[in-house]
Formats: structure tokens, C-alpha cells, sequence
């Protein structure tokens, strides 16, 4: 009895209708698809910008170097990250782009940790306060990038 409720419940709700050609081509031009690759971009021009930053206030390069660090901390995984996400594989079908996902972020994850961790070994005197500032920085981006209205890409069909 608690079954049928359920069917009639259901066969009450609306039909999902489907989307008209029009509509569906409004509802992609009003909603682009963002490349990753366009954030990474957003990140080296934020890098780059907070180096010159540090550099001018503080007239001494071990600061610009440090965020510079901080900067790349983030830069590298999240280049990484874009490359494997775009991969064939990761697009071949939605169990691959789940696994891609999961996989490249703990390769995203070590290696920010391996970018901090070795900036100390290859830099003399780093300022791990300004590296940390780079990297928060640089890691902030990601809202600044996706804010930022640009044209519409085209999107692939990867069901089809």
C-alpha cells in the first residue's frame, strides 16, 4: 500500500520536458564553460604582480622571491591539475572523469606540499611569511578568474 502512494505521488509531480534547441542555446551562451587553463593564466599574472609588489615595497628580492614561491606552490599543482582534467582520458567517460579528478587533486596536493618544502632547501633566507602571502594570494585567484566575465567557449560534447 505505502508503495502505491509513492507511484501516485509521483505520477502527480510534472513531466520533466526537455529543453528546446533555442533554449538550450540560450542557456549556454548565458553560462560559459570555463577552461581551467584560464584560471592558471589568472594565477602567473597574480604571481607575477605580487613578486613586483613585494619587490617595490620591500627593495629587497629574498621578498619577491618568496612570494614568488608561494606563487608557484599553487601555479604547478593547479597546471598539473588542468593538464590531467583535460586529459582523454578524463573525458572518456564519467567514472574516468571522477577517478581523473580525485587522482590529480592528490597529485595537486603533494605537489604544493613538495614546491613549499623544497623552496626552503633551494632558496637561502626564505621569508616564509612572504611565501605563505604568495601562496594565499595566488590561491585566491580562483574566485577573481571565475568572476571575471569573458566570451563564451565552445563546448565539447564529450556524450555524444
Amino acid at each position: 500500500m505505502h508503495h502505491e502512494s509513492q507511484a501516485t505521488e509521483y505520477s502527480e509531480e510534472e513531466d520533466i520536458v526537455p529543453l528546446t534547441a533555442q533554449e538550450a542555446q540560450s542557456l549556454r551562451e548565458n553560462n560559459p564553460s570555463y577552461s581551467p587553463w584560464w584560471v592558471v593564466g589568472w594565477q602567473v599574472l597574480v604571481g607575477l604582480f605580487a613578486s613586483a609588489i613585494a619587490l617595490v615595497l620591500t627593495s629587497q628580492t629574498i621578498f619577491a622571491v618568496s612570494v614568488a614561491c608561494g606563487a608557484l606552490a599553487v601555479i604547478i599543482p593547479a597546471a598539473l591539475f588542468a593538464r590531467g582534467l583535460m586529459s582523454k582520458f578524463a573525458s572518456a567517460s564519467s567514472a574516468n572523469a571522477v577517478l581523473s579528478f580525485f587522482v590529480w587533486e592528490l597529485v595537486k596536493i603533494g605537489v604544493t606540499v613538495g614546491v613549499l618544502l623544497m623552496s626552503h632547501r633551494w632558496v637561502e633566507g626564505l621569508s616564509w611569511p612572504a611565501m605563505l602571502a604568495g601562496l594565499v594570494v595566488t590561491m585566491k585567484v580562483y574566485w577573481v578568474a571565475l568572476g571575471i566575465k569573458r566570451k563564451p567557449t565552445t563546448v565539447q560534447n564529450l556524450t555524444a
